[in-house]
């Protein structure tokens, strides 16, 4: 049965695409799109998008700018982690959903992998990156998880590992589209990416998770030249879905309804103090960004030479996917959206701060070895496992107090007072945290405690980074969204609008309820404005 059969007459497809044709597509008018290719370029900048496609106007984002709506106010729902991010895009919600806040965060109901009868007191990581991989002797991953790494939960009786896909508490626009006979694919930087599956643990009929970084070997992620190598297996899977193959060339299972990537260059490129600076990409010998610095050099988004050849070798993996769609007669057909899963943040190489990690900012406090408070975030933040708590920082801090005999109110005021002393902008705790998120009290991976850092502010000694991402600031939220189609006239919004926003609409641009997400409903998600469908 042809592709176009297995989904409702009225489909709208929910992606970027790069074109300028002569003639309104038919697709577009009738409000029919066949096919959806989703992007996500991690770390880019609604301003990155702006200034690419006015001093590059023969790229492939200036021709998806061309026919596309863009969105120049979109912004992650906070927080602003990859995890979070991704899922804003395929379920349409956040964390008040999903119910994840970070690749590595906590859970009170979880036991230690190596707890494997759930006995004792429940609370431990989730840790989902690159460590559970199955790795070789070379250290080099598998490409698989490795179940004995992954923590354990108490499920009927039976204590069970979690896998990502066991995690997330709600659906994904892959198994809806699927339970309406649709195919789809995914590729993604880690093989814990199999959260896309979504809680069926088959959303996803082509996964494909290349890993970007080997714990013990090569980190591609030290190196833009090594990441675009890494993000060209992704954009080559792609082209073969695009011609009807599986990511690998291996079967003809046609191409699917809805399917996509994430590009990890332009955040690479966006962090690194110094490109290569352990010498590990041996591919990496380009004078001009071989130990170059990263990053901006300015506050108004000008790339360096290392994040410009991200940029720049991204938008010619966008352009060969222009070209395989013309060349398989589905340009037309499909809709072509380019966003981020988050930004990074401080865009101004000026706010840089890396004071150190929270948790030893607070130990350096004169009271720290006294107060409870303090008391309190050193236990959780020096728990090796099990229920005593977990701290997890970056340009953010998580802070889960459970174990601790001490009210939140207590440490939430103890923070505040000591806000200068540790670069704080904002502490979220109690009624306030209520107001955004769900009762800690009553949700097992909710943190007790959000602190927001003055912009600029990473909570890191780490000197291979200038730029992190996770928090609320809006170099962290505010991302580029471009959605695209021939057929579209081009239109450039600025009304408020968040990437959850990208989940119903793809939906609906198939001829598929939205509402058939649980996120959409649990949270209200609309479709985004403006679209000609």
């Amino acid at each position: 049965m042809a592709i176009a059969g297995r989904l409702k007459a009225s489909a709208f497809i929910g992606l970027f695409l790069l074109a300028t044709v002569s003639a309104p597509s038919l697709y577009a008018q009738s409000g029919r799109m066949k096919h959806v290719l989703l992007i996500s370029v991690d770390g880019l900048h609604a301003l990155d998008v702006a200034n690419y496609v006015a001093n590059n106007p023969r790229s492939a984002l200036a021709e998806l700018s061309r026919s596309g709506i863009t969105y120049t106010n979109a912004r992650t729902p906070a927080n602003s982690d990859s995890f979070p991010g991704l899922l804003a895009l395929v379920t349409g919600g956040s964390p008040i959903s999903h119910e994840l806040f970070y690749d590595v965060s906590y859970d009170r109901t979880l036991f230690d992998p190596k707890n494997t009868t759930c006995s004792g007191s429940p609370g431990n990581f989730m840790v989902f990156h690159e460590s559970i991989d199955l790795y070789n002797s070379q250290n080099v991953s598998q490409n698989v998880i490795d179940p004995t790494k992954l923590p354990n939960r108490l499920l009927n009786g039976n204590c069970v590992r979690v896998f990502p896909h066991n995690a997330i508490r709600t659906n994904t626009i892959f198994e809806v589209v699927n339970a309406a006979g649709g195919h789809t694919a995914w590729a993604d930087k880690h093989p814990a990416y199999d959260l896309v599956n979504g809680p069926s643990g088959k959303g996803v009929d082509d996964l494909y998770t290349p890993e970007v970084t080997n714990v013990g070997g090569l980190d591609n992620t030290h190196s833009v030249v090594c990441t675009v190598e890494n993000d060209q297996k992704k954009a080559q899977a792609i082209i073969n879905e695009i011609n009807g193959l599986s990511h690998d060339g291996s079967s003809a299972p046609g191409t699917p309804e809805v399917f996509g990537m994430n590009f990890q260059a332009v955040s690479v490129g966006q962090k690194l103090v110094k490109d290569n600076f352990d010498n590990s990409c041996i591919d990496d010998t380009d004078p001009t960004i071989n130990q170059r610095r990263g990053g901006y050099t300015d506050g108004s988004g000008t790339p360096s030479p290392v994040l410009a050849y991200g940029l720049q070798k991204t938008d010619e993996a966008l352009a060969s996917m222009i070209v395989a769609l013309k060349n398989a007669g589905i340009y037309d057909s499909t809709l072509f959206i380019v966003t981020a899963k988050h930004g990074q943040s401080p865009i101004n190489p000026a706010k840089v701060n890396k004071p150190g990690h929270f948790a030893d900012l607070v130990a350096k406090l004169p009271d720290a070895g006294t107060n409870p408070a303090a008391l309190a975030i050193a236990g959780a933040a020096g728990c090796p496992t099990g229920s005593c708590g977990f701290v997890q920082d970056d340009d953010i801090a998580l802070i889960w107090l459970q174990g601790q005999n001490i009210a939140t109110q207590q440490v939430v005021d103890y923070l505040n007072i000591h806000a200068r002393a540790l670069f704080i902008e904002e502490v979220m705790g109690g009624n306030e945290l209520l107001l955004k998120f769900n009762d800690p009290a009553k949700d097992s991976r909710t943190p007790d405690i959000i602190v927001q850092p003055v912009y600029g502010t990473t909570y890191t000694a780490s000197t291979a980074k200038n730029a992190e991402h996770g928090g609320f600031s809006f170099g962290d939220t505010n991302v580029g969204l471009i959605v695209s189609n021939p057929g579209f006239k081009p239109r450039v919004v600025k009304t408020p609008v968040a990437t959850s926003q990208v989940a119903p609409s793809l939906l609906h641009a198939l001829g598929i309820d939205p509402q058939g997400l649980r996120s959409v409903r649990v949270e209200g998600t609309e479709l985004l404005p403006s679209l000609p469908f």
